[in-house]
């Protein structure tokens, strides 16, 4: 009995796929990309502002330490992919001269924003971004969005998309933070 070549052909396109498949199942989901921007290695824009609480921000008062400022917002699926992760980080630099988290809610409520982190156990103070002039100085496209800020005030890391601690901890340590 002769098999048909076209049978064979068929077999191997269809193990062919199912090996892509296999392989896009298995690779690991994208998360963050480190983005060159015209801010990275410039001084950081200032940020005077009110947070969700209605606390007094300056970031100039995080002068000394590392910042990691993340634009987020409620709405956002990458936003709640990466909160976990946040929280993971800011627990485990909970140490005064540590590195200190900074949100910035982006095209959201302050209401919002305040549920967002009793939900998710957020401690890091979240400013408020109304008018979206905040953004607007840093150049956010979109949520999620963080720049790392070494302690001499220069923008050192832009990352677009959701952030995790073992990343922004390679940043850090790549910083010498």
């Amino acid at each position: 009995m002769k098999r048909s070549p076209v049978r064979w052909i068929a077999v191997g396109v269809l193990v062919v796929i199912a090996g892509i498949v296999a392989v896009l199942a298995t690779r690991p989901q994208a998360t963050a990309t480190e983005v060159i921007t015209p801010l990275v290695g410039k001084k950081a824009p200032p940020i005077d502002a009110t947070t969700v609480t209605g606390a007094p921000f300056r970031l100039s008062a995080y002068r000394g330490r590392f910042v990691v400022l993340n634009f987020f917002a409620t709405w956002c699926p990458p936003c709640r992919t990466e909160e976990p992760h946040l929280v993971s980080f800011a627990y485990q630099h909970r140490s005064p001269a540590g590195p200190a988290l900074v949100g910035v809610v982006f095209a959201d409520t302050a209401s919002n924003a305040r549920a967002f982190f009793a939900s998710t156990g957020a401690t890091w103070p979240a400013v408020a971004d109304p008018s979206g002039r905040i953004a607007l100085a840093y150049g956010v496209r979109g949520p999620p969005e963080t720049f790392v800020i070494a302690p001499d005030g220069l923008v050192v890391a832009h990352i677009d998309g959701p952030v995790t601690a073992r990343y922004l901890d390679a940043v850090l340590a790549r910083e010498g933070g």
